[in-house]
């Protein structure tokens, strides 16, 4: 156990507690880690920070942390072993509750939290700013976007932060007073939630994904969640969003699973289930009337009437799937009483994010269409959904998810399809068994130039009328260093087939 001093206060800590006395381990050195370590060494806290990788990202913000006051140690084996008067472990997104560093923590009964909750803490009791809370398998960056959008239409002071890629610990530290926050969690921030619950919250799917990282599931003990399959620890982890909501559980219509989440949901007395649907909506639901986004949640006369809130023209893409992260946005922002005039201007002012069903060209009839950021098959399948006659670039790392619903539902859709990276296979055995008759490559290749070679071989297959694909229903990291990289690298590939031209 922690020292008894320090855990007298630790299980209720906030950032008003002695600081000073803790002994704080934080693993890992990317952004949520930097932050966390500035923030306690802020407080007076004595912290020591462990990192297996020494790149210069690392490099350089050690040599800021160690000059505020903190330990650091890089490289290889510096996380093997627990310092042993740790007091808190503060675990960086991505770290398996496996790893041995926390598996001793776990094991010694010392606290884990991550970045979040950290932040969510450290916020109290003096600084509060309402959370409006986003997770999903697909579409969070882009609606926490949307939302931060049309909350900043309505003149309040916001910020997109979490998983979006600008940790939460920065924005509480901010000198701007912000009156509101729009906070992205992916099921790796919210497994190390504890005490952190939310103004309102949403989920916007579940499909499998990242069932690798939870691939001992049944071992973990971590906050007394124990799971008997991966299936069921990610939804565990993504339940979490809606436990100790204050105002509003925002849920997909069409995903009955996340329906079930709020159902079973422990939430503040008082708080509603709000439904979001590319239907016609139902009382406390939003949704679509002919070519409108209507709401029948937050207003008075929702049992016989639907209030207009913005066009489908204000949503660009207007694709299913990015009027359904729409919807949930308009629903989070309204739970916060955004008047409805500030949803269509919000809307209107949003950049969508790159590589999320961007049109990096347009030859000869042929759209080529980048959705890099369709990292799992229920992603790659609602980029299928918005074109009817596609050649699918697809591959890289499956994370323990399968195609075959996925060719099964969008066969018929596919002019060709093109295969790369480490399970390519997998991809390509769900097309023969389940679409013998579409065209299929399977590119062997993994050095710089694969992407040119799926480029070429897309261009030969296609015809006048045809969108290109990208939307690889996999990860990156087998090729490319990220998904943004994997984008870039098929945009390129495009430009110069381009400007080479026919031959």
């Amino acid at each position: 156990m922690s020292r008894p001093n320090v855990a007298a206060w630790l299980e209720r800590a906030d950032r008003l507690s002695p600081w000073v006395e803790a002994q704080v381990t934080v693993a890992g050195l990317g952004l949520s880690g930097y932050a966390a370590a500035d923030a306690l060494l802020e407080l007076g806290a004595q912290v020591t920070v462990l990192d297996e990788q020494a790149g210069p990202s690392q490099t350089d913000r050690a040599n800021l942390l160690r000059v505020l006051g903190a330990q650091v140690r890089l490289g290889p084996g510096r996380t093997a072993d627990l310092p042993e008067a740790t007091d808190l472990v503060i675990a960086s997104p991505g770290w398996r509750p496996t790893a041995p560093l926390l598996a001793q923590a776990a094991r010694a009964g010392r606290p884990i939290w991550g970045e979040v909750e950290l932040a969510w803490r450290l916020q109290r009791p003096d600084r509060v700013t309402p959370w409006l809370a986003v997770t999903g398998t697909n579409g969070k960056t882009t609606t926490v976007t949307m939302l931060a959008a049309i909350l900043s239409a309505a003149g309040l002071k916001t910020a997109a932060v979490g998983n979006v890629g600008r940790p939460v610990m920065e924005a509480v530290l901010d000198e701007v007073e912000y009156d509101v926050l729009a906070v992205e969690l992916s099921s790796f921030q919210l497994h190390w939630l504890d005490q952190a619950h939310f103004h309102s919250a949403a989920c916007l799917n579940l499909e499998p994904d990242h069932l690798e990282w939870y691939a001992e599931a049944e071992t973990w003990d971590q906050l007394g969640r124990l799971a008997a399959t991966p299936w069921e620890a990610y939804t565990a982890d993504k339940a979490r969003i809606f436990h100790q909501v204050e105002r509003s559980c925002v849920y997909n219509v069409q995903d009955a699973a996340t329906e079930r989440l709020v159902e079973e949901a422990d939430v503040i007395e008082g708080a509603r289930a709000i439904g979001f649907t590319l239907d016609v909506p139902g009382p406390s639901m939003l949704g679509l009337v002919d070519d409108l986004l209507v709401d029948r949640a937050f207003i008075e006369q929702r049992r016989d009437s639907a209030l207009p809130l913005a066009a489908l023209s204000d949503v660009q893409p207007p694709a299913p799937h990015n009027l359904a992260n729409a919807l949930a946005a308009a629903a989070l922002a309204r739970s916060f009483g955004v008047p409805p005039p500030a949803v269509a201007p919000g809307l209107r002012q949003h950049q969508p994010g790159r590589h999320r069903i961007e049109t990096v060209a347009q030859a000869g009839g042929v759209t080529w269409v980048d959705d890099s950021k369709a990292t799992n098959p229920s992603a790659a399948m609602a980029s299928l959904a918005a074109f009817e006659s596609v050649v699918w670039l697809a591959g890289g790392q499956a994370k323990g998810t399968q195609f075959d619903d996925l060719v099964r539902r969008f066969g018929d859709r596919l002019r060709g399809a093109v295969v790369f990276g480490v399970d390519r296979q997998q991809v390509a055995q769900a097309i023969r068994r389940h679409a013998p008759q579409v065209q299929l490559e399977v590119i062997d290749s993994t050095d710089t130039e694969t992407m040119s070679e799926v480029v070429a071989t897309a261009a030969r297959w296609a015809r006048p009328g045809d969108t290109v694909l990208l939307a690889p229903g996999c990860a990156s990291l087998d090729m490319f260093t990220s998904y943004a990289a994997r984008g870039d690298a098929f945009a390129e590939a495009v430009r110069r087939l381009i400007e080479k031209g026919p031959g």
